[in-house]
């Protein structure tokens, strides 16, 4: 497959983007930038979303793990079920109620400013590890595929890249993005399909004969009931039930869209709708990386991990299938990113810049302040997929879990310890608890062979984070005044 063929492919489908952003990001303001004008369509969002939740990590390193864990991933997937519809029936109703643009003033309503900025904080530390190792992953499959024979530098791939994303989100922002996540949700899917069934006609066999071919090799087992290891099925429900409140429920990302749909009704039948086909779309992930398996022994390939699907596509698969593989992965690259970095500039605008707080600021001022922060992420992005670029982590799927069990964990127990209890914290000692339990947890995680031996602990780190946050919340409680009580549970 020519490289240069498959760069004119990338640039084809970033023009696409680009002409779908200009129809839908005319007449834009901030409100549009911001939450959609709160006119998105329910439907769109959902389907939109589930490019946003699985990213090029899931479109690799899932089908990359069965060879190590088999269908392990499939425990996580019912713990997000069982989150999803926390989310729909818990946090959604208190958004919609409150009226919110940034999900993170319940904080300030309910704790306190100070908490509210550190809730704030932690998000946009959080989304921007999460989002920059998500983007380092396919950008370096892109290299390796495609620049690298075209003597493009790393570094220059990724900024033409960001580069892309900025062009088609600076004006319309979550307008704009919930009919380009839509689109490329749809490439997703379908470069997932096709992959499939490419591979079951190579190996000339049904559905029920490649589930028998895989048992043989022990890639479908999907409960692990050995409690001390990290993929105990009750640690591995538990803590994919608590990745999703989190990572979905108090990240602004994901709820900005859920906020810009039009009523709260609408909203939950998108969380529902939403987390029904993502279940199968995970699955049907698993079964790929079966496939993988057992296509990559036929084939005699040597890959592993997270370079195994993108070898076995691009290496000893027809180019057609090959172009289909780069189109399905860029489609899920950019609804990772695009997403993230306007849920971050408008984060930064508005919780910690207070822009619509704002008297001396007009709406072209605050335009130009917004844009100003938009740029300066994608350069933020830029450093830190250098950064994982220079360290070369290994799997990826298993540093953005870990790096979610460290900085969503505050935000956890900070909603949590609202939600659940009636007492109000000293606000000014929030931020020195939120950042103790991730510390803890920290050293707990690096020295457990001696703390625990023969427990491992795994994604449940997110949790035991969250705890501590909670109880350190409690210890520095008093009895809340009346206004404070009505905005708890």
């Amino acid at each position: 497959m020519s490289p240069e063929l498959l760069f004119a492919i990338v640039i084809a489908y970033f023009l696409i983007l680009l002409f779908v952003a200009w129809i839908t990001g005319r007449k834009s303001n901030n409100e549009s930038f911001f939450i959609g004008n709160r006119n998105s369509n329910w439907m769109l969002v959902a389907f939109g979303m589930i490019g946003t939740s699985l990213s090029g990590v899931t479109f690799v390193s899932v089908p990359g793990a069965v060879g190590k864990e088999g269908f392990a991933y499939f425990q996580i997937a019912i713990g997000y079920m069982i989150g999803y519809l926390t989310i729909a029936y818990v946090l959604l109703p208190l958004y919609y109620r409150l009226n919110v643009t940034s999900i993170y003033n319940y904080l300030q309503q309910r704790l306190g400013f100070v908490s509210y900025k550190t809730g704030a904080s932690f998000f946009i530390l959080s989304r921007t590890l999460g989002a920059t190792a998500r983007l380092y992953l396919v950008v370096n499959i892109l290299q390796e595929a495609i620049l690298s024979s075209l003597g493009v530098p790393f570094w220059a791939t990724t900024a033409v890249i960001l580069l892309m994303i900025l062009l088609y989100t600076f004006e319309g922002g979550v307008k704009t993005i919930v009919w380009t996540d839509t689109l490329q949700t749809t490439c997703m899917l379908a470069g997932l399909v096709i992959c499939t069934v490419y591979i079951l006609n190579q190996l000339n066999l049904g559905f029920g004969e490649s589930i028998s071919a895989m048992g043989e090799r022990g890639f479908t087992q999907v409960f692990f009931t050995d409690p001390g290891s990290k993929l105990f099925f009750l640690k591995q429900i538990l803590a994919g039930a608590f990745i999703t409140i989190t990572m979905t429920g108090m990240d602004q990302e994901m709820m900005q869209k859920n906020i810009s749909v039009k009523t709260l009704g609408d909203s939950q039948k998108n969380m529902i709708t939403f987390s029904i086909v993502l279940t199968g779309v995970l699955l049907l992930f698993l079964f790929l990386g079966g496939l993988l398996h057992l296509y990559a022994a036929a084939q005699g390939v040597g890959a592993t991990g997270d370079k195994l699907f993108p070898t076995v596509a691009l290496q000893h698969m027809p180019p057609a299938i090959a172009i289909i593989f780069i189109i399905a992965l860029i489609s899920a690259l950019f609804p990772s990113a695009d997403g993230a970095i306007t849920a971050l500039t408008s984060s930064f605008c508005i919780d910690i810049l207070g822009i619509k707080r704002r008297k001396d600021l007009d709406d072209r001022q605050q335009k130009r302040l917004r844009q100003s922060v938009h740029l300066s992420f994608a350069g933020i992005f830029l450093l830190f997929v250098m950064v994982f670029y220079w360290i070369n982590s290994g799997s990826m799927i298993g540093v953005i879990l870990k790096v979610a069990a460290y900085t969503y964990g505050p935000l956890l127990g900070l909603f949590a310890f609202g939600l659940l209890t009636r007492r109000a914290v000293d606000d000014r000692k929030v931020p020195y608890i939120c950042i103790a339990a991730p510390l803890i947890c920290f050293l707990l995680d690096k020295y457990q062979k001696q703390i625990l031996p023969g427990f491992e602990i795994g994604p449940e780190l997110l949790i035991l984070n969250g705890v501590l946050v909670f109880v350190g919340l409690l210890l520095l409680s008093r009895p809340a005044s009346v206004a404070h009580e009505t905005t708890a549970l």
